[in-house]
């Protein structure tokens, strides 16, 4: 067929048509999509923990093999602590998100997130005392091994390189979303002098404090040791 015949113009015209169509649809269908996010909320992308508290414990036996293998000393010195000296809360992933957002957005179910990454609401269940709360407000994120106690027992000797790593690991198990008053009477005591008050939590909270000091090589006191001992035996 000639190129110029009526004919090939018309099926050139045809197939101009279609595909305009389809632009048009494309374009309809994202711009539904943007105004969805922009009503719900959108969730920072991020690459997070497992989403159960003391869901990265190791088991009892490790846990046990690891408490045995952590050296024994008296705490030392509190001289020159600060929280400063532990930078928290940094910067991380995608979005603009902060190590709190992020455990917020691993521990919690339908959590909305405000652009760039506000958390405004979700639901909470603490593992401390079994409350559940829908305000983050309501909420603390708990360092498992609190900052001072970590101080005390070997991160005085870190540089705050360290020490900011050690305030912010999404890949150990030491951060957990608890109610912020029960984290507040904890303060930076060990488990020989504050326990979770839920008892069917303490081998997971043994565990999980057993990791983390294992993970920093951080010492434990003897009573300290004596404790988690009894605490394993939960298990």
């Amino acid at each position: 067929m000639a190129v110029g015949s009526p004919r090939a113009g018309n099926r050139d015209g045809s197939y101009w048509g279609v595909l305009g169509k389809i632009v048009r649809i494309l374009v309809a269908l994202l711009a539904a999509l943007l105004l969805v996010i922009g009503a719900g909320g959108c969730t920072a992308i991020a690459s997070l923990p497992e989403a159960d508290p003391g869901s990265g414990a190791s088991g009892a036996g490790d846990a046990h093999s690891k408490l045995d293998a952590l050296v024994e000393r008296a705490p030392a010195s509190m001289r020159g602590y600060s929280r400063d000296r532990f930078p928290h809360w940094s910067t991380q992933g995608k979005g603009g998100c902060d190590t709190r957002d992020l455990v917020l957005q691993r521990d919690g179910t339908d959590v909305v997130v405000k652009p760039p990454c506000k958390i405004v609401s979700g639901v909470w269940h603490s593992p401390y005392d079994g409350a559940t709360w829908t305000d983050p407000a309501d909420v603390d994120i708990d360092h498992v091994v609190p900052l001072a106690e970590a101080w005390r027992s070997g991160a005085a000797d870190w540089d705050d390189d360290r020490r900011e790593a050690f305030a912010n690991d999404l890949d150990g198990p030491g951060l957990l979303t608890v109610t912020d008053n029960v984290n507040q009477a904890k303060g930076d005591q060990p488990p020989n002098l504050w326990k979770p008050k839920l008892t069917e939590y303490w081998c997971t909270y043994a565990t999980l404090w057993i990791d983390t000091k294992s993970k920093w090589d951080l010492s434990v006191t003897s009573a300290e040791r004596s404790t988690l001992l009894d605490m394993l035996n939960r298990c």
